[in-house]
């Protein structure tokens, strides 16, 4: 028998083979990776456990340097490096938002701190993250009419909703904009036009964790929840994946803990929840393969709607 036409051989080929398709190509040499770390360790993180990488399938993410084990903090991002709406009140829009009447919606607040940066530039200091955020999302609000309408029933239905609550939600925010104008030497109608804060608002709503903020009388009553974490969010979601992620009120640190190991240069993975598909597709624009949450949706008049993705 000629070498490597056994059957251990086979065997070995296929477990290799296996353990390739968790594997991811290293993008930390990329210039914008390069860029934000540099601004994270000026914000006091270094993160010794994951590299950025992509990755077959899921795209960007980050993949282990060495093994994980059961119980690990692997991350751990300082309070220094988090977007909340206490930035937006350190910031240049402190004072408008302090005087506007009613009180701005914390996520107006983020909303309209993210299009001013990314219009500043290079001059904006948070310009190594935005750098690093997608362009465009996949949400079925950013999709056309077109695409919407070939989607089933009951998530068409959603999609529309959807549509509707970003649009009134842009609508709301003209007059708070408006009185930026002393910010901007160009017309903020063009700045915070419609694209500008659909992008922002996608970028909260898919990309957030959760950090419960105290009540400020500056904000409406909505609740002051959302945080962007730069880094941290470039994992991706499984839906069988278990972790604890809070912000560490000691350590004044947003930590997320594994409840499973991983072994060196694999893709590392959090859940976002226990969310079937059309959620997933609904609130981050993708969905997943083989989950178990995936559910059947049925309309009136048994207009039966089974999104699964059997990858």
């Amino acid at each position: 028998m000629k070498k490597g036409r056994g059957r251990t051989s086979r065997i070995r080929r296929r477990k290799l083979s296996k353990s390739f398709q968790f594997r991811g190509v290293n993008e930390s040499y990329k210039p914008e990776f390069i860029e934000l770390r540099k601004w994270l360790k000026d914000r006091k993180f270094e993160d010794t456990n994951l590299i950025p990488a992509s990755f077959p399938g899921t795209g960007r993410g980050l993949m282990s340097r060495t093994s994980l084990r059961e119980g690990q903090v692997i991350i751990s991002l300082p309070e220094s490096c988090l977007l909340t709406t206490d930035t937006v009140i350190r910031s240049y829009l402190g004072a408008y938002v302090a005087k506007w009447r009613p009180p701005l919606s914390p996520l107006l607040a983020l909303c309209t701190f993210l299009v001013a940066e990314k219009h500043a530039g290079d001059r904006s200091p948070w310009k190594p993250y935005l750098e690093i955020l997608p362009k465009t999302y996949t949400c079925p609000v950013c999709l056309e009419p077109e695409v919407v309408s070939l989607l089933p029933k009951p998530l068409r239905a959603k999609a529309r909703e959807q549509r509707i609550r970003v649009q009134e939600f842009f609508a709301s925010s003209r007059d708070f904009c408006c009185s930026l104008q002393p910010l901007f030497s160009e017309a903020v109608e063009r700045v915070f036009s419609y694209s500008a804060l659909l992008w922002a608002w996608c970028t909260v709503n898919t990309r957030a964790v959760y950090v419960a903020r105290r009540r400020r009388q500056c904000f409406s009553a909505e609740p002051d929840t959302c945080a962007l974490a730069p880094y941290l969010d470039l994992l991706n979601h499984s839906p069988g994946v278990q972790v604890k992620a809070a912000f560490n009120e000691e350590t004044r640190c947003y930590e997320i803990r594994t409840s499973s190991s991983c072994r060196r240069h694999e893709e590392v993975f959090i859940c976002y929840g226990p969310h079937d598909n059309q959620r997933l597709l609904l609130e981050y624009g993708f969905v997943a393969a083989r989950n178990p949450h995936a559910c059947v949706y049925v309309s009136q008049g048994w207009d039966c709607f089974w999104f699964l993705s059997r990858g």
